[in-house]
């Protein structure tokens, strides 16, 4: 079996191309970045001359770059100012990515806050369509299924299938898959026909060809809980044996992995990847 690619999260502190440098000292094969501050809603434009040296370091160092949409957006909420801001960074994201050189850009699908899925659903549908139309590149838009949190909007992959279903350019859609959201929703990852009860439940959903990315977190919630808190590689309940099994799956095998896993005094990143790929050895 060929060998996995793995990376992690990096900062883009100091300049968008040190996340590249970021990237390469910690022994990634890909990486995941903001490419502006996660946590506002402004930020400041891309010059050109920064594009040009991002990708440059992007062709040097062969790195696959990731983009992560910021924490605030939410594209189902039914508050129409909130929307409203939530499309309009969609969309800036998919031509600063195009800029970039970045290919997928992740997005979590939001909450409702109560007013029910369908509406939630739908609001999402017109949030992503809008983006699309006002992105001409080939920026691929993936879409990250959630925990099962309350009123969240991508917990099932149903619901993932539903949206798709609604989106125009379908060519630019694909599907980050997160073991840890996946397993506190409710799909088992441990055993070999769990895995495989999952996997076969997605290819007649989304389709296991919509897979671009995987973000490859353990989990502090056991099987269902819908708790979203992320834990370093075979220290959660999925733990060692679960994912020498994810690994080894040649669905998986063949993707790009990104652990979110947190950095503490009992590991961090580089220690990730080393656990990633003694796993997936």
């Amino acid at each position: 079996m060929a060998q996995v690619r793995v990376g992690v999260h990096v900062s883009i502190a100091g300049s968008l191309d040190l996340a590249v440098n970021r990237a390469k000292d910690a022994g990634c094969d890909v990486f995941q970045m903001f490419s502006r501050n996660p946590r506002g809603w402004g930020y400041k434009p891309l010059l050109d001359d920064d594009c040009a040296l991002f990708r440059q370091k992007i062709k040097t160092t062969g790195l696959l770059p990731v983009d992560h949409m910021p924490y605030l957006p939410n594209l189902a909420s039914p508050k129409p100012e909130v929307w409203e801001k939530s499309v309009q960074t969609i969309k800036a994201e998919l031509v600063r990515c195009g800029r970039l050189g970045i290919p997928y850009l992740v997005t979590h699908l939001g909450h409702h806050l109560g007013d029910g899925i369908a509406g939630g659903r739908a609001r999402v549908i017109k949030a992503v369509n809008a983006a699309l139309d006002a992105s001409d590149n080939d920026v691929m838009l993936l879409l990250e299924n959630t925990a099962g949190e309350k009123n969240s909007v991508g917990s099932s992959f149903e619901h993932i299938h539903a949206i798709i279903g609604g989106i125009e350019k379908t060519d630019r859609i694909g599907v980050c898959f997160d073991t840890c959201h996946a397993f506190a929703a409710g799909y088992e990852l441990r055993t070999e026909e769990g895995l495989a009860a999952t996997l076969a439940q997605l290819d007649s959903t989304v389709g296991t060809g919509r897979l671009k990315v995987i973000h490859v977190n353990d989990t502090k919630g056991d099987l269902g809980s819908g708790l979203d808190r992320h834990e370093h590689i075979g220290m959660g309940f999925i733990g060692d044996d679960g994912f020498r099994r994810i690994f080894h799956h040649p669905v998986f095998a063949r993707l790009p992995l990104i652990c979110e896993t947190p950095v503490d005094e009992r590991r961090d990143d580089r220690g990730n990847i080393r656990k990633v790929r003694e796993l997936a050895a």
